[in-house]
């Protein structure tokens, strides 16, 4: 079977599973193994030096938890992948693994906010130069690229203000300069965009959210040019950011239904942004989707779809938000995204909890922002759901003036 030209749908089943297991098991085995036994001396040294392929010891690598990378490795359609414990475990392994005193990376102003206290306080004590950049302002990346970078960092679309930007143009003006291409691909997904056939040299997803799309198990996966991952994967096994095999094998599960999933969600985030935009009690609605979107043209040119996440904000502020959420019957009030249930929840509790208030309005996050995670339930039951909660929301006080 050759998976490799095989369709996204086929590609997040069979991949990494294309060859019976042991005692012709078709499901890959839950390997809890801490080592692994060789009788040969010859055999163990050379697979221990990775002349020959096997495992040694399951920090480095498991069974199990390579059936997951190689669904990554293709359906992104890399040279290779590893795995983390969890999504910052793949972020911040993948910047300190690349970067170091002296080193300059240039980024966005939206990122995940654990993604911006990496770039805020921790980068720079290890002597990294940080730049962060308008996120939608491209002329001014490449303007700060140009003046010398060793990795660009993107994410797109971003958390939780779902801004676009074009990798594509940014990755040509980051190789200009010989620097790594990073993009975060976790709202996206494989199924709606594949960064590295827009030029990005590695992708890394936070894989508890989407991929594994249960909200039961925590991991990161990178995948990308063989020569980095392999750099990255180096300084992984040695800091100890290890995927275990039980959240390997629920993740690779996950998967499984990936395609299924995200085309439902696709479509239903589509209807619910279009309702809530046309909805008079809402401000904003920010969802690549729209056409009023700022980044909606360049958001159909590089992804397939657009996605499940959409943020969007009441007109009659933050005190409304505190109404409202409590009043949704089929949304879970939680952080994390990309499960099967609706989640929500301002950035203050979710995407950016990690910063302070100021820090937040300095990244143009508003407080009264809320973060809309759409599941797979049935979209005429969310639509009604968002009905009857948004019918107990004020009119903003600007409209009972002029009522």
């Amino acid at each position: 079977m050759d998976i490799q030209h095989a369709q996204k749908g086929t590609a997040s089943v069979w991949a990494g599973e294309t060859e019976p297991f042991a005692d012709g098991a078709t499901t890959p085995p839950i390997v809890n193994s801490v080592t692994y036994a060789y009788h040969d001396l010859d055999e163990w040294h050379a697979v221990a030096t990775g002349r020959a392929d096997g495992h040694i010891y399951s920090r480095n690598t498991n069974p199990t938890v390579r059936v997951l990378e190689e669904k990554i490795r293709v359906l992104e359609g890399a040279e290779a992948a590893t795995s983390f414990s969890t999504g910052m475990g793949a972020i911040s392994n993948t910047l300190f693994a690349l970067l170091g005193p002296g080193k300059r990376v240039v980024s966005l102003n939206d990122t995940y906010g654990g993604t911006s206290r990496l770039f805020l306080d921790f980068l720079p004590g290890y002597q990294v130069n940080v730049t962060l950049c308008e996120t939608t302002n491209h002329e001014q990346i490449e303007a700060e690229v140009a003046k010398g970078c060793d990795l660009l960092y993107l994410e797109t679309p971003t958390n939780p203000t779902l801004k676009i930007v074009d990798i594509q143009r940014l990755a040509a003006a980051a190789h200009r300069v010989g620097a790594v291409v990073v993009v975060d691909n976790t709202f996206a997904t494989p199924i709606n965009q594949n960064p590295l056939r827009l030029g990005a040299d590695l992708v890394l997803h936070s894989a508890t959210k989407f991929l594994c799309g249960h909200s039961d198990a925590m991991g990161g996966v990178l995948c990308g040019k063989k020569e980095l991952v392999e750099r990255v994967f180096r300084f992984r096994e040695i800091n100890g950011a290890s995927l275990q095999a039980e959240p390997a094998y629920l993740i690779a599960r996950g998967m499984k239904t990936l395609e299924l999933r995200i085309e439902r969600q696709n479509a239903s985030a589509m209807r619910i942004a279009r309702y809530l935009n046309d909805h008079p009690k809402v401000e904003t609605v920010f969802f690549p989707g729209l056409e009023t979107h700022p980044g909606h043209a360049i958001a159909c040119a590089q992804m397939t779809g657009f996605g499940s996440m959409m943020s969007f904000s009441l007109k009659a502020g933050y005190d409304a938000v505190k109404q409202f959420l409590p009043a949704l019957r089929f949304v879970h009030l939680a952080a994390s995204l990309g499960s099967v249930s609706t989640l929500a929840g301002p950035p203050r509790t979710t995407s950016h909890v990690e910063l302070t208030s100021e820090q937040r309005a300095q990244l143009g996050i508003p407080e009264g922002l809320i973060r809309y995670s759409v599941g797979i339930e049935n979209v005429d039951d969310l639509i009604a759901d968002l009905e009857q909660a948004l019918a107990i929301v004020p009119e903003p006080a600007d409209a009972l003036l002029t009522a």
